[in-house]
């Protein structure tokens, strides 16, 4: 599916950016995920709502990956790795782990996180991140999709 976005203003990044990030998370991004991020660094959507649970959610950006995100201040902070940073205790319940199983995608209104849950095999599905409820070592999510295509086909203007 082909989102509605506002023009992309960020670099888009390369194969070789996405798959440092990769090893450095020690995850494999969906393919479908890999182009969208490829098309859409950092883009605010303009299909940008989804329902679940009787609830509506408005993303407010997809997070971006950049070479640099000290060279650019404002969307530096949307970095994948920088929200990691911020939060990483918060988003894993396994304190020896190295990387991450749990990576944010998107930011929403409210101040969670749309997020690639990769602690089951295979493909990962799509949580919904809560900051408020989770601690430190205890991330409190919910699967709102199997697969991010399945995710990104929730999403209305």
């Amino acid at each position: 599916m082909r989102l509605n976005v506002n023009t992309a203003v960020l670099p888009l990044p390369s194969d070789e950016l996405l798959d440092v990030v990769e090893q450095s998370l020690r995850v494999l991004f969906p393919e479908a995920y890999r182009i969208f991020i490829k098309e859409n660094n950092g883009v605010v959507p303009i299909t940008n709502v989804f329902s679940f649970n009787q609830h509506k959610y408005l993303i407010e950006k997809f997070l971006c990956v950049l070479d640099d995100s000290e060279s650019d201040p404002i969307n530096g902070w949307y970095d994948i790795e920088v929200i990691i940073t911020q939060i990483e205790d918060r988003l894993t319940d396994n304190k020896d782990l190295v990387g991450m199983n749990v990576v944010p995608i998107a930011a929403l209104f409210s101040g969670d996180f749309i997020c690639l849950d990769f602690r089951e095999t295979g493909e990962p599905t799509v949580v919904i991140w809560f900051h408020e409820e989770s601690e430190e070592f205890s991330p409190v999510t919910q699967q709102i999709a199997l697969n991010i295509s399945e995710f990104f086909e929730m999403l209305k203007e």
